[in-house]
């Protein structure tokens, strides 16, 4: 098996090919984290979280963590069955109410599912390393 399951439902992303493959998605970003989605083939949600050294010190980085998993675990109900998403910790992450970190996820899983132009998505680059824009 891939991933973890925490008993709400949610699958936990372990293996980097995911946590890259979810990088290939679409984005999008608060103050306090980014979030990256990609169509999975597993029918649960799966969650992953990165937060890097220049965050903090470890004890920094597992408050972090253990916000973060807080949060996700408030918004379950809004992950889309069928995608993994990748939480990207920044410090703010430390200082801002539960409320609005709450809050913010569940925007930020919105719009990245959102169809039309509040939605980010990748484009491959050209020859010239610039993204493709149609016109």
């Amino acid at each position: 098996m891939t991933a973890r399951d925490n008993g709400e439902g949610l699958r936990r992303l372990t293996r980097r090919s995911q946590f890259l493959r979810a990088a290939r998605g679409n984005r999008a970003g608060r103050s306090a984290f980014g979030l990256q989605v990609v169509p999975a083939a597993e029918a649960a949600p799966g969650i992953g979280f990165t937060v890097t050294k220049k965050i903090g010190n470890a004890p920094a980085r597992n408050r972090i963590k253990r916000r973060l998993r807080a949060v996700a675990a408030a918004c379950a109900d809004d992950f889309h069955p069928g995608h993994d998403y990748v939480l990207l910790a920044r410090r703010e992450a430390l200082s801002l109410p539960y409320a609005k970190l709450v809050a913010d996820l569940g925007g930020l899983i919105a719009r990245v599912h959102a169809e039309g132009k509040g939605a980010k998505r990748n484009r491959p680059a050209t020859a010239n390393g610039m993204p493709d824009h149609e016109t």
